[in-house]
């Protein structure tokens, strides 16, 4: 019987040591979504010999992610389909990449339905591309930036500090006021998921080894972004908040953001700003920056 549990920081080490060894870069396979996210999917995970395997209810049902790390899968899938069983549901793995698919279709021929989770994919982009904005493709992104940078000449970016987190707060908690105001009138609020997510993550900033940046303008922040390693050569970027009416400024924290990464870490390749969730116009601001790689998941269902 595997021993579910809600996530708390001491598993870090051990998640981390099991996520390593299967390299994902879906940002799905990474302890801080894992943790910070744990009240909006009722997320727990457990260990199955040295895999990692994690249930979940989100938009496609209770399921499981496809399990994490080295030994016998055929096993530990089985093993997931008993404790389906137990709770009275149908086995469905999440996340999976045609890779997995694949080994799935090895070992259970013939025995789950696929489909695929377009919403969930996730977007990679090489980090010099978004370090630098070379070519024509990213034209536009330049022009923004300039005309941030000429409206806001006192701008200077830094990177996040135990003394600036409340700042980033509140920094996020007026821009949901303004993204809310309507009639001149702002509204108040509600912790929804994201929220508690963000809030989670400051909280624990600094034992889920996250890391980010800031943009001020006379003083004020205006944006930031954090995030963390994914894989050896991946960065998460999990949060990004910029005030939209300072035209550019998304554009700049992003921009800065890639550099910072890529100077401290020489080693990432890839920047992941995960997925689009199937809001229209995020999808459209994720494709504008023109991705590398494009993580695509599957969802498997176990035959009745």
């Amino acid at each position: 019987m595997i021993e579910f549990h809600t996530p708390v920081p001491a598993d870090k080490l051990w998640v981390d040591e099991l996520l390593a060894r299967s390299s994902h870069r879906g940002c799905d396979y990474n302890f801080t979504n894992m943790f910070v996210w744990r009240k909006a999917y009722g997320l727990e995970i457990g260990r199955i010999g040295d895999f990692v395997v994690t249930h979940l209810c989100g938009r496609m049902g209770c399921s499981y992610m496809y399990p994490a790390g080295s030994g016998d899968i055929a096993g530990a899938i089985r093993a997931l389909a008993e404790d389906a069983a137990r709770r009275g549901q149908p086995l469905r793995l999440v996340c999976l990449t045609r890779r997995q698919m694949a080994e799935l279709e090895e070992f259970f021929p013939g025995q789950f339905d696929y489909i695929s989770d377009r919403d969930g994919y996730d977007y990679l982009y090489e980090i010099d591309r978004l370090a630098d904005l070379g070519g024509k493709k990213l034209h536009a992104k330049r022009n923004h930036i300039n005309r941030f940078i000429d409206n806001n000449p006192t701008w200077v970016y830094e990177e996040i500090t135990p003394e600036s987190l409340p700042e980033c707060l509140e920094m996020d908690k007026q821009w949901y006021l303004r993204s809310l105001s309507r009639e001149g009138e702002a509204e108040e609020r509600d912790l929804g998921d994201e929220g508690i997510a963000l809030r989670t993550a400051m909280e624990y900033y600094d034992q889920l080894g996250l890391e980010g940046g800031l943009i001020r303008v006379y003083g004020e922040v205006v944006a930031f972004t954090m995030g963390d390693f994914l894989t050896r050569d991946t960065f998460d970027v999990h949060f990004e908040k910029a005030y939209s009416e300072l035209q550019g400024a998304y554009a700049m924290i992003n921009r800065e953001f890639a550099r910072w990464v890529r100077a401290k870490h020489p080693e990432i390749k890839y920047l992941n700003r995960e997925d689009d969730m199937g809001v229209e116009g995020l999808r459209k601001a994720k494709e504008s920056y023109y991705p590398d790689l494009m993580v695509e998941k599957y969802a498997a269902v176990l035959r009745a």
